[in-house]
């Protein structure tokens, strides 16, 4: 299998900087694995976060946990900038795996020219 190939569908189908570190470049692979990493637990604290404050919300009305009353403390519990902050880092994941993915294909064509 051609290194370019092998190289994209590691970092593109198992975890972004995969493909880097099957490749043998390492700083970029880790680079780009802690990147995502870190994206991803910030997105997961802010969610969490997100569904605590809906949890406190549909609590404080003493009210049943039925569909209604999570959507309306959904509505009432999210801000714009909390939207915000989610799509950025959801947008910033989505980025980094695409970018990791070329990033590994064009360090396995190189390869691929050399060899």
């Amino acid at each position: 299998m051609k290194n370019s190939v092998k190289g994209l569908l590691f970092s593109a189908l198992v975890f972004p900087g995969i493909g880097q570190l099957v490749l043998k470049h390492y700083k970029r692979g880790v680079i780009f694995i802690l990147a995502v990493i870190a994206a991803i637990v910030a997105f997961l604290i802010k969610a969490v976060q997100q569904a605590l404050v809906i949890l406190e919300k549909i609590e404080s009305t003493g009210g049943a946990i039925d569909m209604d009353s999570i959507t309306i403390a959904a509505t009432q519990a999210s801000t714009k900038s909390d939207s915000l902050i989610l799509q950025f880092l959801f947008f910033l994941i989505i980025f980094l795996w695409l970018f990791s993915s070329i990033d590994a294909y064009r360090i396995g064509r190189k390869k691929d020219i050399i060899s």
